[in-house]
């Protein structure tokens, strides 16, 4: 037997989460079994904590979009156990059973090996979030960064707090977009140069282009934000968009595209090619200072989920929250 958060919907259609004790021959089938050591808290690990948002498929379920641990058992010859491995992405958590469980069973080919340089639990402060901040700086550089600031829009979250790291580790003066006013020193610990903060940049204008100002962008807001900070960048800058925090729609021109070049590059991490995954991994144990990553970890525990991920959908959450499944 193993603990799991489990999510139970009544006849009603309404949700609970709850730890509740599993035994390993409900598992879903797979060709590894692993066994969980940490996972972490996304937004959609909220909604599939609460509501569901049309992401989970069947009832009960364990979510938890990423996780890290130790191999068990496996039927597939790359993975022997003892072998430390990550998991994030490949609906994992949604359509599958994910990481807020003590036992997991997957598929081989949805894991990578846990990078030279970093244990389980730094994985997991990383995780989906951080994952996606390096595939976007990847992106970025891809594309050729521009001298002015890079801006993170919704910094003091995940991606944005790994983003920030990562960014003023490589030398880049990061202009951090917050609309809590009271994260100020902590994304300035992360390395942040300049604070914009959110009523500033996130109205949309009539005005298709504005000054050239940045010369990048992480946007994890998107809407409105989104649509001003196209205008805002310098010729033949880049914007590497990750999520939709502030809304799914676009009220944009495409005047940014026509006449400055600019770059909209979509930053998807669930599908990720393996090869892609193991560079973006072998980067972060590179490139991101573990020192700023312990600073934004926020401890938490399987009983504390709940909790966490309303919080989550609030935008109360502010850096990587590290779940030990064992506490």
């Amino acid at each position: 037997m193993f603990n799991a958060l489990v999510v139970n919907k009544d006849e009603d259609g309404k949700t609970s989460a709850a730890v509740e004790q599993m035994s390993e021959d409900r598992l879903p089938s797979g060709d590894v079994t692993v066994a969980v050591e940490y996972s972490t808290v996304n937004y959609k690990d909220g909604l599939c904590i609460g509501p569901g948002g049309g992401l989970v498929r069947s009832y009960p379920h364990i979510p938890g979009i990423d996780f890290a641990g130790t191999v068990e058992q496996s039927d597939d010859d790359r993975y022997a156990p003892g072998d430390k491995v990550v998991l994030t992405g490949w609906r994992v958590g949604e359509a599958h059973w994910g990481g807020y469980s003590q036992k997991a069973r997957v598929k081989a080919d949805w894991l990578v090996p846990l990078p030279e340089g970093l244990d389980t639990r730094q994985a997991m402060a990383v995780g989906t979030a951080g994952f996606t901040a390096m595939l976007s700086v990847m992106a970025l550089e891809d594309h050729g960064i521009k001298s002015g600031p890079v801006l993170v829009c919704g910094a003091a979250g995940g991606v944005g707090s790994v983003a920030t790291a990562i960014l003023a580790n490589l030398g880049h003066k990061v202009a951090a977009v917050t609309g809590r006013p009271e994260t100020e020193s902590y994304l300035r610990s992360l390395g942040a140069t300049q604070i914009v903060a959110r009523e500033e940049i996130n109205e949309t204008t009539k005005r298709p282009l504005e000054g050239e100002t940045w010369g990048g962008c992480v946007d994890a807001v998107g809407g409105p934000m989104l649509a001003r900070v196209l205008g805002q960048m310098e010729y033949g800058a880049s914007v590497a968009a990750v999520g939709l925090a502030g809304g799914a729609q676009l009220p944009a021109t495409v005047i940014p595209f026509l006449l400055r070049g600019v770059n909209l590059l979509g930053i998807d991490s669930v599908m990720q090619p393996y090869d892609n995954r193991l560079r973006a991994w072998k980067r972060i144990a590179q490139d991101l200072p573990m020192e700023k990553l312990e600073d934004m970890i926020q401890p938490a525990t399987l009983s504390d989920l709940p909790g966490l991920g309303a919080n989550i959908l609030q935008g109360k959450v502010k850096g990587r929250v590290v779940v030990d499944v064992n506490a």
